[in-house]
């Protein structure tokens, strides 16, 4: 038999179909541990994943809803890429990560949870971290609580912090 306590989770099981989009939602209330957002910048928000693959787990979306990146204007995508590509050196080096997946699922069918509103997952990996549990147990441990992991990558990511009009 195999438990995993993962408490955190409860709310995704029980919760219906959010009305609102978290992406949207959540850089509005900024930096804070209860949002998960680390730093709002004109173009983009980069937070934790509420339902990470390991620790550190990042999301970095633009502000604006679009389901496509094509739907983006010029300035929305640089401002993305520059904060997905400054959020990778920075969990890089927060975590000591000895690799980093880097994608984004487009689409229901590619399997995107939030399909209306693009979004970039960064994934830290470590050498070993498929380990027995993950592999034979078919169990994923996730070590860190979430705000645990937000307060160590809160002050890498301060400096970023600059919604449009600030």
């Amino acid at each position: 038999m195999k438990t995993l306590w993962a408490p955190w989770r409860i709310g995704f099981i029980l919760g219906g179909k959010p009305v609102s989009c978290f992406l949207c939602e959540e850089p509005r209330r900024g930096p804070c541990p209860e949002s998960l957002v680390l730093a709002v910048t004109p173009h983009a928000v980069v937070m934790l994943n509420r339902y990470p693959y390991s620790n550190g787990h990042l999301l970095v979306a633009p502000l604006r809803h679009v389901s496509r990146p094509s739907d983006l204007d010029a300035a929305e995508r640089i401002g993305l890429h520059e904060l997905l590509v400054t959020s990778m050196d920075l969990l890089a080096d927060a975590f000591r990560v000895e690799g980093l997946n880097a994608g984004m699922n487009l689409g229901k069918a590619a399997g995107a949870g939030i399909a209306d509103h693009i979004h970039w997952h960064l994934v830290p990996r470590w050498i070993g971290d498929t380990n027995a549990m993950t592999v034979v147990g078919e169990t994923r441990v996730i070590p860190e609580a979430l705000e645990a992991s937000w307060e160590k990558l809160r002050p890498c990511f301060a400096h970023l912090h600059r919604p449009e009009g600030e």
